[in-house]
């Protein structure tokens, strides 16, 4: 190595180092805090399930109800955790991608704990009666403007980075998280003033409402998800992303076809008929870019097979796009007009397709970033690998169960909902069976996600192993020698490698 290179990589180490230093406290903050979430949001998901099950359970506490219970659990699934998830990823990945450090980490920590505030008086609101009843925005219409303040704080400053960051190429990864950053406050703020501020017919209200729960699922969870895989694939394996072309394929299918999807779930629904027929075929066509996205990721993933072997982030980042691939090929299935669609739309797939979007695809790829981003925020490395395979392995075995019992159970629950020939409790026992396993389901993941949650504090606490190597689930020959799994941020833009 000549002495020019070797400066330049102690260069390039050292402003890696400083970028992690700024965004210490508030990537581990949003973390912490929203495995804290996940861990609530798992046990309200259980009291839910129980509740399904047996609807006698706790029926003596109106706290506890199922309907306000299962209000609770997606709500703080959607914005305890899986917000904060990608909060604490995006800022990290702009900062790194755009070679910056964070000059405003005390002001999105302040928004991070006014973010949880919000989201826990939200949540105290849903279980004391006070929730507003539309799925997926059942917070009181008032706590709306205090999330879109806190995320301001958060997405003003980020995009500023990127704004003023070292002129050069818009890598794969970056167009992802500034298209996610940016749709976020436009899904949230139109749904808010349609459903909340201007009002009017309720019917028209459902139909936004559901627009809302596809648009934050297609255009904000779907794009973070993407934005990490496509960093760490080439991060980890040291190999360029496959097909650049197929990749912006995929970003630019996924910003014309995303906002039609939802309105789906309104189908024989007294509105225009061709707004459900629209939104079906809009969400058969999210297969497009799910293909385009899993196949770039993962070709580069599995082109280096002793990695992908041993290293946990990208063991589960590689997990997240093939159930990111399953959501979009099932989306095809399940959303077809005339067909399988009178099927799905009021019985549980709906639930399904949702857990598999929410813990599937996003949270998979978050656990993925989250244990690479973690060591290099803590200077640290993690206590115990036997610990992170149980998270991978039990977590991977709830979801899949959760995501195909609801699938194949929302199928028998809505012939029985068809067949009118007998009572409607004819339906409800059909889907008895698959409701008692997804309880069983959530349990495996609430007993391994308790251990990440703990670990993860450990973490912040800096309570790691010292070590200048990752912590692998097997053994593998280390070849990049400037960092933990393959951490080098020199690539040149030829390469296409995000760096």
């Amino acid at each position: 190595m000549s002495t020019d290179s070797k400066s330049s990589a102690e260069q390039d180490a050292i402003l890696r180092t400083a970028i992690d230093r700024s965004l210490r406290h508030p990537v581990m903050f949003f973390f912490t805090s929203g495995a804290v979430w996940l861990a609530v949001s798992l046990i309200l998901g259980i009291l839910a399930m129980a509740k399904m099950v047996a609807p006698e359970f706790l029926d003596g506490c109106p706290l506890l109800t199922q309907g306000r219970v299962f209000a609770a659990h997606i709500s703080t699934l959607v914005y305890g955790w899986g917000c904060q998830a990608a909060f604490g990823v995006l800022i990290w990945l702009v900062s790194r991608l755009t070679r910056q450090e964070n000059r405003a980490s005390g002001i999105i920590l302040t928004a991070g704990h006014a973010w949880n505030l919000v989201v826990a008086v939200g949540t105290l609101a849903i279980l004391l009666g006070y929730g507003t009843g539309v799925p997926w925005m059942e917070f009181p219409s008032m706590v709306w403007p205090g999330l879109l303040a806190a995320y301001g704080l958060i997405a003003i400053w980020t995009m500023i980075q990127f704004r003023v960051r070292t002129p050069g190429e818009v890598y794969v990864s970056q167009w992802f998280a500034v298209g996610a950053m940016i749709w976020f406050p436009w899904i949230v703020a139109t749904a808010f003033a349609l459903i909340f501020v201007v009002g009017g017919n309720p019917l028209m209200s459902a139909g936004v409402a559901a627009w809302f729960r596809s648009g934050l699922i297609f255009l904000f969870f779907l794009p973070t998800a993407a934005a990490a895989a496509y960093y760490l694939a080439p991060k980890i394996t040291g190999r360029p992303v496959h097909s650049y072309s197929l990749s912006l394929i995929g970003f630019w299918t996924l910003a014309i076809v995303g906002p039609w999807a939802g309105m789906q779930k309104l189908a024989g629904a007294p509105i225009p008929y061709f707004l459900p027929y629209l939104g079906a075929a809009a969400a058969v066509l999210i297969g497009v870019p799910t293909v385009a996205i899993a196949i770039s990721t993962l070709r580069t993933m599995f082109g280096s097979p002793e990695k992908f072997a041993s290293s946990p982030a990208l063991r589960f980042s590689a997990t997240g796009v093939v159930c990111m691939l399953l959501l979009g090929v099932s989306s095809v299935f399940i959303n077809l007009p005339d067909s399988t669609l009178q099927l799905t739309q009021f019985s549980i797939t709906t639930y399904g397709m949702d857990i598999l979007a929410i813990y599937g695809c996003f949270s998979f790829v978050m656990f993925g970033a989250m244990y690479f981003i973690v060591p290099r925020v803590t200077r640290r490395e993690w206590l115990s690998k036997r610990l992170i395979n149980m998270h991978f392995l039990f977590s991977m075995y709830g979801v899949v169960t959760i995501a195909v019992l609801a699938v194949l159970g929302g199928l028998l629950h809505g012939q029985g909902q068809e067949d009118f020939k007998f009572p409607w409790d004819n339906a409800v026992a059909r889907a008895y069976p698959y409701l008692i396993a997804t309880l069983i389901a959530w349990c495996f993941v609430l007993f391994s996600n308790f251990f990440f949650c703990v670990h993860l504090l450990l973490m912040w606490m800096r309570l790691g192993r010292r070590s200048s190597h990752p912590t692998l689930l097997g053994h593998a020959h280390l070849e990049n020698p400037h960092g933990p799994e393959g951490d080098i941020d020199n690539a040149g833009p030829g390469s296409v490698i995000a760096h």
